[in-house]
């Protein structure tokens, strides 16, 4: 075999534990540390009961826990749901040239999996790291252009992320890792659209089980095309109007994706960000009324406005795409947490107030993490910052402690009582849990 899925397949087959570097087996460390505390933070969202309530009646046996909630299901059924806790506070990590959030689907699948085959902690690391290198090098290869066509990536690209992971774990061979990409592959879907519904971490819940089902198939001795990728009606010339598979097929074992895997510091859209970080420097920095404004200003990637212009958000769900709200709550409330993102805050007539007066204006040459805030006072007085990088950015990245921080917010947010520094210290050495299972019953 050659091309794409054959150069992917022998990746995944061929990888072992020595060939990863110290560095990205740390990195990976801090995805999923990222990742469980994400998923305990929104296990009692109602997305995530609905979820169980929708499935519990067609699950398989009890292979698989679901995190923070006391209930085990099959591993298909634990990953949707997982896949819907870890992803429902839209707190999750992004890799940023994609803006795939690559650990749902991928972690979501390969926990669930690695508990049911009692799998070790150093085999759950690795796999994660295979996974994600899937996932965002085939993201790499078809962006911007795949996102640009309505495609939710993180579910399109996702589901041949968690199916590589899940490869892994398996030890599938080349030929049966490339089956596996193909029927994730012909599985892969999600529209943008739904952004802002419910129905957005069910897509990522769904990439998920897609990806450990076309591992399982494959495992099976279940065939597909051993050319899915690239083949002429295969994924790439279905679901994007260019494609560079150089990016995957020179590089896959020399950069290692996960590296460029970002944290969020606030639980919506990523493109925003750095509006709510000038936002907030400008209101402590002037110590700026709301009830004196007269607008505000922001000059942002034209990425924004597609993605975040909603001034009128109907609850708390979809305040996270909107960037009219981001900008109001982190001036009417200085913060952008959990909290700010809830139906309480998105119906409080300050916040509505300055969201009208909120205004997105773009420029094709500002970076996706850099924006200028402009405040225009009652008075005529203005106050203006320019954010060249955002907090959680590539270049200024969450620290470990941050991180730490981060987790220990979520768990109180999600969990009543619980070790949180037990549950920290088990994830920095993962590898050498005896039972990769263990994450999920913390």
């Amino acid at each position: 075999m050659s091309g794409a899925t054959a150069s992917l397949a022998q990746f995944i087959a061929a990888s072992r534990w020595a060939d990863v570097p110290a560095s990205v087996r740390h990195d990976a460390k801090r995805s999923l540390l990222n990742w469980l505390g994400c998923a305990i933070g929104g296990s009692n969202a109602p997305s995530v009961g609905l979820a169980i309530d929708a499935l519990a009646t067609f699950a398989g046996p009890a292979q698989a826990t679901v995190i923070n909630r006391g209930l085990r299901f099959d591993v298909a059924t634990t990953a949707v749901i997982n896949g819907v806790s870890s992803s429902v506070l839209d707190f999750d990590d992004t890799h940023l040239h994609t803006v795939i959030h690559p650990s749902v689907p991928v972690a979501s699948a390969a926990l669930a999996l690695a508990e049911h085959l009692e799998a070790p902690g150093e085999d759950l690391v690795h796999a994660f790291i295979i996974g994600i290198e899937a996932a965002c090098k085939v993201g790499n290869a078809i962006s911007p252009e795949h996102y640009a066509c309505g495609w939710h990536v993180t579910s399109t690209c996702g589901v041949i992320g968690a199916a590589a992971a899940c490869a892994r774990l398996l030890a599938l061979d080349d030929t049966q890792a490339a089956y596996a990409i193909g029927m994730a592959a012909s599985q892969s879907a999600g529209l943008s659209e739904m952004l802002g519904s419910p129905t957005r971490m069910f897509n990522m819940g769904h990439a998920a089980r897609g990806g450990f089902m076309a591992a399982w198939y494959a495992s099976r001795g279940i065939g597909s095309s051993a050319r899915a990728l690239e083949a002429p009606r295969g994924f790439a010339n279905a679901f994007t109007t260019r494609c560079d598979w150089s990016v995957l097929t020179d590089t896959l074992g020399v950069t290692w994706e996960i590296a460029a895997n970002a944290f969020k510091p606030y639980p919506c859209g990523i493109v925003v960000h750095p509006v709510i970080d000038g936002c907030l420097l400008l209101r402590k920095r002037h110590a700026i009324d709301a009830a004196g404004i007269e607008r505000v200003e922001v000059t942002v990637n034209p990425a924004v406005q597609t993605i975040m212009s909603h001034p009128e958000p109907a609850d708390g769900l979809r305040s996270k795409v909107s960037a009219q709200h981001c900008i109001a709550v982190a001036i009417v409330h200085g913060a952008a947490g959990v909290h700010q993102f809830t139906d309480p805050v998105v119906r409080e007539p300050a916040v509505a107030d300055l969201r009208r007066r909120a205004f997105l204006l773009c420029c094709d040459a500002m970076a996706k993490d850099a924006a200028k805030v402009c405040v225009v006072m009652k008075d005529g007085t203005r106050h203006e910052t320019f954010v060249e990088h955002s907090k959680g950015s590539a270049e200024l990245p969450l620290t470990d402690r941050e991180l730490e921080d981060k987790f220990r917010s979520l768990m109180a947010h999600g969990r009543i009582g619980g070790d949180a520094d037990r549950m920290i210290a088990m994830m920095w050495t993962l590898e050498t849990v005896a039972d990769a299972g263990a994450v999920a019953r913390v």
